[in-house]
């Protein structure tokens, strides 16, 4: 198992747990945290709230963050994201089944690293999860931590 773990943003338990299913399906090794709305990912990201003693040396090395999100919207939860040090260089790839051109642009806008839409066929979503998670995981020079 590798030490990388995948924070999956999702309120949606179907589109969660299929996400799960995909990755654990194509071997992805990582361990993922699942939270279930923008508040959660903030507090998850930042250490506070229910996370206030959570190690940040187990960041993520990969956040799959879907737009329509309660509480605070994932663009929201992006926008927190790059203005915070701590976490300003974590990849995000937006996970959504928005294919509004208005939403692309915002989210790129934002600093997202990639916008990938939620393939509505298994096949097809699994076959997205198996290469988000090559590349982000294994291929993708991130940078150093603490930088």
């Amino acid at each position: 198992m590798s030490d990388k773990v995948i924070l999956l943003v999702e309120d949606n338990p179907d589109d969660a747990e299929l996400t799960l299913l995909a990755l654990k399906r194509n071997a992805v090794g990582n361990r993922v945290h699942w939270v279930k709305d923008g508040a959660e990912a903030l507090d998850y990201l930042l250490c506070r709230g229910a996370f206030a003693g959570r190690d940040a040396v187990s960041d993520p090395a990969l956040v799959l963050l879907d737009l329509n999100l309660s509480k605070v919207d994932g663009l929201e939860v992006l926008r927190q994201m790059r203005a915070d040090a701590r976490v300003r260089l974590t990849p995000v790839v937006i996970l959504t089944s928005s294919m509004e051109e208005r939403d692309v642009v915002r989210c790129y806008g934002l600093g997202a690293n990639s916008y990938v839409r939620k393939p509505v066929d298994f096949k097809e979503f699994d076959e997205a999860a198996r290469q988000l998670a090559i590349y982000w995981l294994t291929l993708n020079q991130p940078p150093p931590q603490g930088s």
